[in-house]
């Protein structure tokens, strides 16, 4: 056991699909675009993982972490 072991665990291999496919379904929620929230949950609907669940709530998580731009009132009168 040394004090510069080279020895790491190595990251789980992540599903990048499913991560996109979450980050694709974080994004449609923020606009409110249930059309393209549907299709994506047909589409994991078919494969459903415990592992690719996860990759997939880490692609929403990495998405919800941005925060939204605040947007200006309206002034035209």
């Amino acid at each position: 056991m040394g004090l510069f072991s080279r020895k790491s665990n190595p990251e789980p291999a992540r599903n990048e699909a499913m991560v996109e496919l979450g980050r694709d379904y974080a994004i449609a929620r923020r606009h409110r675009d249930t059309k393209a929230m549907n299709r994506i949950m047909r589409q994991i609907g078919a494969d459903k993982d415990a592992t690719d669940l996860s990759d997939f709530r880490a692609g929403q998580e990495a998405y919800d972490s941005i925060p939204p731009i605040p947007r200006g009132r309206n002034r035209r009168k």
